[in-house]
């Protein structure tokens, strides 16, 4: 029902959309927005992030529906990833430099940098067209906005006799507060005229005081639900979840909470301004644990760096033991270093930089160990190198009073000599042996000749080679094997112009190996003479070293996948690869246990 009864003089002067512009009241709302950014700058804290996981959450976005509306989240993870990255490649051109290598030659490719550009190509992909639909639905949310604003428009215009103005404007409000974002470069200018026509509405309803009434209870009843509430977060716990729900109390009350009647107006606001000041003071208490949460990691990341330049300066000259211990726990410690959360800010890049410059002073030093260690290994090189020199020069030396001594000591000095280039071990050492054992050959041979019956070894040998070529893979020929290698063994030389059958026993014996699916290796043999045993103790530990590092490989490439299990058909192989290369392995071990122990 509509009245004309006309409003107070000063409530007509007074229009009652106004009230937000109470001086008081823009203040609060300016201190508001001032605590809330405060609070906002507070909540970007956050621990550091690896590479690793860096680009595992990278990879996770763009795989999301909407990827290109985590636009923030993707640069700040960006910018660490590129930032892990650019001290990586300025770690090694650091190590090239040290070598003595000139900075223009250096080049490096980082093993994550294609992984990366590839990840920031496919986002900026999808943000751009995360960007066109943004434009479409802001300007579907335009005209829709405009719309509402040309039904309140002729609501105060031209409405007609009989509508429920208080439904009505009810409705037009709701409908704004829902409506979708617009671009900003149209917003001030749209806001603006919407509350130009719901004030001038509100002028209107000044020659309609039983409507105002209705428009006054409804608002008072909404700023009372607002108050209500900003009382509850007064005791919420988490302080920045208080922050952000009152930011948003305080938009309900701009928007959905205005006018009131005057003897409320003033009372409501300042018991809403109370409680919010009251929850703005809780401030300090964020403030307070952040900084205490950042002060306690700064001292751990500063224990971090005092335990790698310790690591960095051992008290007694270090060996390789000594560094390979100290590498991994390096490493183990720049983990931890990184999973700590931020420090304060102020101290952030000093601290940063203080954790980097010591992590480059452990691996100078730790260079220069290995620098110094393969300068002494090239030296015990060139000394074992003459050693074969001499050996080689007298292998068929037959002066047994001279040469038997000094090939004695040609093998204890060999003994003294330290270690060499890796690469070269087992090539210097089978030249060292075969010179070595082709003299001891022809010594034993040229002593024992008198009483060598060579034609009855070869006799019995052809027997166990014809034996052995019948052997088939039937249960028990791996035994059978056993005894006729054994035999094998316990039969002294053959006629210089049979040796061949050596030769032939050897390739048979492989054959039959391979049929029964058993490692040359893994035989129990007797009869081995000393130098057989060592070479065979050689050959088990190399084979040892190189299963261990294929089944090393093995599950580090299993680690690529999400949650590795056996029941996944596509690691059912690979995972029956690595137990039958351990269950190998563990065979080796024992083999070559009984080997040293000599069992």
């Amino acid at each position: 029902m509509t009245t004309e009864n006309n409003l107070s003089e000063n409530e007509e002067k007074k229009n009652p959309n106004e009230v937000s512009q109470d001086p008081s009241e823009n203040t609060v709302s300016h201190d508001a927005n001032q605590h809330e950014d405060d609070a906002e700058h507070l909540d970007e804290h956050e621990e550091e992030i690896s590479l690793a996981d860096a680009l595992k959450e990278m990879e996770k976005i763009i795989n999301t529906p909407n990827a290109g509306e985590n636009f923030k989240r993707f640069n700040q993870l960006k910018e660490k990833a590129s930032h892990y990255i650019h001290d990586e490649v300025e770690d090694k051109k650091h190590e090239y430099v040290e070598a003595g290598n000139p900075a223009e030659n250096f080049s490096y490719e980082h093993p994550s940098q294609a992984k990366y550009s590839a990840l920031v190509n496919i986002f900026k992909e999808k943000h751009d067209d995360f960007q066109k639909g943004q434009e479409e639905e802001q300007k579907k949310n335009l005209d829709h906005r405009q719309s509402i604003i040309e039904r309140l428009k002729n609501l105060y215009t031209s409405s007609e006799p009989g509508i429920n103005l208080f439904r009505s404007i009810r409705e037009i409000k709701e409908d704004w507060s829902k409506a979708g974002q617009v671009a900003k470069s149209e917003f001030k200018i749209l806001n603006n005229n919407y509350f130009h026509h719901l004030n001038q509405f509100y002028q209107m309803l000044d020659l309609n005081k039983e409507f105002l009434e209705q428009e006054y209870s409804h608002n008072l009843e909404k700023r009372e639900h607002i108050i209500a509430r900003a009382k509850e977060l007064e005791n919420e716990p988490v302080i920045q979840k208080a922050l952000n729900e009152l930011q948003y109390l305080h938009k309900l009350w701009k928007e959905e909470a205005e006018p009131v009647a005057e003897e409320f107006r003033e009372k409501t606001w300042e018991e809403f301004k109370e409680i919010s000041n009251k929850i703005h003071e809780r401030k300090s208490e964020l403030s307070a644990s952040i900084e205490k949460e950042q002060s306690e990691n700064l001292e751990k990341k500063n224990q971090i760096i005092a335990e790698i330049k310790k690591l960095s300066e051992p008290s007694e000259t270090p060996n390789h033991n000594y560094w390979q211990n100290a590498i991994k726990r390096v490493e183990d410690l720049r983990s931890e270093f990184l999973k700590t959360g931020s420090v304060p800010r102020k101290l952030s890049n000093q601290n940063w930089n203080d954790f980097k410059t010591t992590l480059r002073g452990f691996n100078t030093t730790k260079n220069n160990y290995y620098k110094s260690l393969k300068g002494s290994q090239q030296a015990n090189l060139e000394e074992k190198l003459k050693l074969i020199q001499t050996a080689q020069d007298n292998m068929n030396n037959e002066e047994w009073d001279i040469a038997v001594p000094l090939f004695k000591k040609l093998q204890e000095d060999w003994k003294k000599i330290g270690h060499v280039p890796k690469s070269m071990t087992n090539k210097i050492w089978d030249e060292f042996r075969d010179a070595c054992n082709a003299f001891f050959n022809n010594y034993r041979e040229k002593s024992n000749t008198s009483t060598d019956n060579w034609k009855e070894n070869y006799k019995n040998k052809k027997a166990l080679l014809d034996e052995l070529k019948e052997v088939s893979n039937e249960e028990g020929s791996i035994e059978r094997i056993e005894q006729i290698k054994t035999s094998w063994n316990n039969i002294g030389k053959v006629p210089r112009d049979k040796i061949s059958i050596n030769s032939e026993f050897n390739k048979t014996l492989r054959e039959k190996l391979k049929i029964n699916k058993i490692n040359e290796l893994e035989l129990k043999e007797e009869g081995l003479s000393e130098n057989q045993l060592t070479d065979k103790a050689r050959k088990i530990k190399n084979q040892i070293s190189d299963l261990e590092a294929e089944i090393v490989k093995l599950e580090n490439n299993l680690s690529f996948f999400n949650k590795p299990s056996r029941e996944n058909p596509l690691l059912k192989d690979t995972y029956n690869t690595i137990d039958e290369k351990k269950a190998h392995l563990e065979t080796l071990k024992q083999n070559l246990h009984s080997i040293i122990s000599g069992d």
